[in-house]
């Protein structure tokens, strides 16, 4: 940023980090339903995250939730170089499973997720939510409301 300094800029964003773990701490932020999807999902497909959380907020938003059990493996921000909407998340994470784009399904809530998905060249769905109902979808193939929805398209895919 002109005219601040680097020093200045790192005190914030401790800052700003302190502010949003004490969030993550204490506000609901569980998705109904995701544990049944993905205990069932995880019988038929391989899975994993690929987030632009940082590892420490990523510990944070999931000590207390059981999804990560279903998952191969994680990739948070500091497992790659260029965040999204760059393609190099998803692309890391292919590589990791040895999978091809056309044997993957990304599921994103957002659209820097959805553009990094698009241009690493991997098919999209978006289920969407609340905080990013404005945000444009229009290039994803598939919109889902619910993670039942998820479900059944995973499902139909896969037999």
């Amino acid at each position: 940023m002109a005219g601040v300094d680097e020093r200045t800029i790192n005190r914030q964003r401790k800052v700003r980090d302190a502010y949003y773990q004490a969030y993550l701490r204490t506000e609901a932020i569980e998705i109904a339903g995701v544990d049944d999807v993905l205990a069932e999902l995880s019988h038929y497909v391989r899975m994993a995250i690929v987030t632009t959380a940082k590892r420490a907020d990523f510990v944070l938003i999931h000590q207390e939730r059981q999804i990560t059990p279903y998952m191969e493996f994680v990739l948070v921000r500091e497992d790659y170089t260029l965040a999204k909407p760059d393609p190099e998340p998803y692309l890391t994470g292919l590589q990791r499973f040895g999978a091809t784009k056309e044997a993957a399904l990304v599921v994103e809530d957002s659209s820097r997720g959805l553009r990094s998905a698009v241009a690493a060249g991997i098919d999209c769905a978006i289920v969407h939510n609340d905080f990013t109902r404005s945000q444009d979808f229009s290039r994803a193939r598939h919109r889902i409301k619910s993670l039942a929805e998820l479900k059944d398209l995973v499902l139909d895919a896969a037999t």
